[in-house]
């Protein structure tokens, strides 16, 4: 069972940048692993994925804003988030899929391992 913690969330004037971190408890090596994020009322929804062989698949409304990387090393997950807008306030969840899957980059059905959430909140 793999465990993924994640940190760095906070409060950002619109403009401003986070950069979120996870760390997952097993190898990320050879997994599809993807950052996911949550408003109040609204569906959880896939923000940017990253393939077994790097390839990266991003949502259009932060195309161009937000980048996915990994360091397979430190078993680590990023998402680097710059021109913060408001709108892009939720919680961000990291999520891992079991180890030789392709799943639907960004579709959540596709996962199995989910981080507990941390907060990014983006004021105007």
């Amino acid at each position: 069972q793999m465990q993924l913690v994640e940190s760095g969330g906070g409060s950002v004037q619109a403009g401003g940048s986070l950069r979120l971190s996870c760390v997952a408890s097993g190898s990320t090596s050879r997994r599809y692993m993807a950052w996911f994020r949550q408003s109040p009322g609204k569906e959880r929804e896939g923000v940017a994925s990253i393939g077994s062989d790097g390839t990266t698949v991003y949502a259009e409304t932060v195309k161009g804003r937000f980048t996915i990387s990994k360091d397979s090393a430190k078993n680590t997950l990023y998402l680097q988030m710059n021109s913060l807008k408001p709108e892009d306030s939720a919680m961000y969840y990291c999520a891992a899929a079991r180890r030789y899957y392709r799943p639907i980059p960004l579709a959540k059905s596709g996962y199995d391992y989910w981080s507990q959430g941390t907060q990014a909140i983006v004021s105007s």
